[in-house]
């Protein structure tokens, strides 16, 4: 981007952090109502109804809940599915980009954690914005930040492609805490000890009273990381002649470039340099409320572009920005709880299999209740948070389908699916196997036990005559036979398989007298 390059009048960022809620230690599944496990002394608080807040509010409020399909307006307003939790105290973060930049300020407009019902997902939303800055600064701002931990570090020891600093304030411009980016031992030595990454302190913080799932933890709600360290993203610029930006700036954008080149596939260009695949251009025209509007969808990333000098993109009540904090919020919500839904799905499976041990019978155990959990949530999974179209308006339809595509969830989909139902159609066989062992067994038992049955009970007559002996005797003999009945009961019930063997060749006609004796004979040959 050139020294002329257009100048940002506003940026906002809204990142959204799937993580994986874990069950305690000793437990199969995580609590169904995790929210209840943060606690009194929490600084997070449960968003109030709807009905409490301004007129303002309820208007957008109504907006959001017009704007989808009706079984989506249930999961979405509907009491009980979806908690959404607060924190207040951290107005502020202070970023540094490089070592040797100047320090920024950004405002910190929304800190949420979004809890589903019988989910084991939460999801981190955190909402940024700054004014007044050139366009390079806010790309790269853009880029490094929303990073759990630093992919690598350079040289002079400097963490790569993160934030350099990064401080929580509050109202006041008290520092809360600020990032441990660049103590590299420690995060090696976490991979290295324990085979999990360690997340940076601000985001650790920002998440109690919740803990990383890990060796020492003891938090009532423990986390695990289920997507890529680099958080999903949502941008807005509101930019000075956005016209003038190149398809290669836009392509950045939307694949979280940076200030590099774009990947090459995302610049495939088409007559006017544009890549329909990534690129919603319904709006990028000199004409309309919002001129020169365009959208970038990579999956991970969407991000809006637009005129700084355009009200109605500006607007906060109405316009593009609120369409970008509501709708449009919502929709990339619902594509990443999907994808990290799956993930957490097929690491579920994955976990079941691996502590599987076949020779330890609680173990088997274990492992059939975990598979049928599995299969149960997943079904109500797909009830109750499985859309494949969450609108009529034809926005937010073109948008929420391209971050489908793009995250490709339809696959992972059938794919998690095709894997839950293997698992759970192979405890139904294995079921079924032992239900016809069983009755194999059983079918021997009584056909010898018959035998005995009939002859002892012929015409009714007793062999002997011991009515009338005293009790003592006739507890005795109970007795005995009690014994001898339960021991030839066991000993047909441990030959049983043998047995079976010689009635299915005693009531085969092609096969010879002999060979129905060696059957027979099989019996007790060790």
């Amino acid at each position: 981007m050139s020294a002329q390059s257009p100048h940002v009048q506003h940026v906002r960022q809204v990142l959204l952090w799937p993580l994986r809620l874990m069950p305690p230690d000793g437990a199969e599944r995580a609590h169904a109502r995790p929210w209840e496990l943060l606690g009194a002394d929490s600084p997070w608080r449960e968003v109030t109804s709807a009905q409490d807040a301004s007129p303002a509010f309820q208007e957008r409020y109504y907006t959001e809940f017009v704007s989808f399909l009706p079984y989506v307006q249930r999961f979405l307003f509907g009491a009980g599915q979806r908690r959404i939790f607060r924190r207040k105290d951290i107005a502020r973060v202070r970023v540094t980009t490089q070592p040797g930049a100047a320090p920024r300020a950004l405002d910190v407009h929304n800190l949420c954690l979004h809890f589903f019902f019988d989910v084991d997902i939460v999801l981190l939303v955190m909402e940024v914005g700054a004014s007044d800055l050139p366009f390079d600064e806010a790309q790269d701002l853009l880029y490094r930040f929303g990073r759990a931990y630093p992919a690598g570090w350079d040289d002079a020891g400097n963490a790569l492609h993160c934030m350099h600093g990064v401080e929580w304030l509050d109202a006041d411009g008290r520092l809360l805490v600020q990032s441990d980016a660049q103590e590299r031992q420690a995060f090696i030595d976490q991979v290295v000890r324990h085979q999990a990454p360690r997340i940076a302190s601000h985001w650790r913080y920002l998440l109690e009273p919740m803990e990383p799932d890990g060796p020492g933890a003891k938090a009532a709600l423990r986390y695990r990381q289920v997507e890529y360290y680099r958080m999903p993203m949502m941008a807005y610029l509101a930019v000075d002649r956005p016209n003038e930006l190149s398809p290669a700036d836009f392509a950045a954008l939307g694949t979280m470039a940076g200030t590099s080149s774009a990947p090459a596939d995302a610049q495939r260009t088409q007559s006017d340099g544009v890549d329909r695949r990534y690129f919603y251009d319904r709006f990028w025209c000199n004409g309309g409320a919002a001129p020169y509007t365009r959208y970038i969808c990579s999956g991970y990333a969407l991000v809006v572009v637009g005129d700084a000098a355009s009200q109605f993109f500006c607007c906060k009540e109405r316009g593009v920005l609120s369409q970008f904090r509501h709708q449009h919020f919502l929709l990339f919500m619902i594509a990443h709880l999907q994808k990290s839904s799956l993930l957490m799905f097929s690491d579920r499976l994955a976990e079941a299999l691996t502590e599987l041990q076949v020779t330890d019978a609680d173990s088997v155990r274990s492992f059939k209740r975990r598979i049928r959990y599995a299969f149960e949530s997943f079904l109500r999974f797909t009830h109750r948070y499985w859309f494949t179209e969450i609108s009529d308006q034809q926005q937010i339809r073109a948008l929420f389908r391209m971050c489908a595509q793009h995250l490709d969830i339809e696959r992972a989909y059938a794919e998690v699916k095709t894997r839950v139902a293997d698992m759970n159609g192979y405890l139904e066989a294995d079921s079924l196997r032992r239900q016809a062992n069983t009755v194999v067994r059983l079918t021997v038992v009584t056909i010898f036990g018959m035998i005995g049955t009939i002859t002892t009970g012929f015409l009714g007559m007793n062999l002997l005559a011991e009515a009338d002996a005293p009790m003592s005797r006739r507890v005795w003999i109970f007795g005995a036979v009690f014994v001898i009945t339960t021991a030839l009961t066991v000993y047909t019930m441990a030959k049983s398989k043998r047995l079976s063997d010689f009635l299915d060749a005693l009531s085969d006609e092609r096969l010879s007298i002999w060979t129905k004796v060696k059957a027979l004979a099989a019996v007790w040959r060790s």
